[in-house]
């Protein structure tokens, strides 16, 4: 079975977090900024090159990594 994660998305895509696969340093951090299971999030833009990516959740937007967003797995 293929898992989805969450640097894979194109922009106006969604999904739902389902885990964070990360050391627990990074875990811990994406968890603070409000990736937890179950969270509903949005890709609303990409730099130019793609990296980083600008993502809604929460109600508000932060950027990512692709790095770091591959470490989040989507349902």
């Amino acid at each position: 079975m293929m898992q989805t994660t969450m640097d894979e998305l194109t922009v106006g895509q969604k999904g739902a977090v389902k885990a964070i696969h990360a050391p627990t340093q990074l875990k811990r951090r994406l968890m603070d900024m409000g990736f937890t299971k179950g969270v509903g999030v949005e890709i609303v833009k990409l730099a130019p090159m793609g990296d980083p990516m600008e993502v809604s959740l929460r109600g508000y937007h932060l950027c990512l990594r692709k790095a770091e967003a591959r470490a989040i797995e989507l349902r």
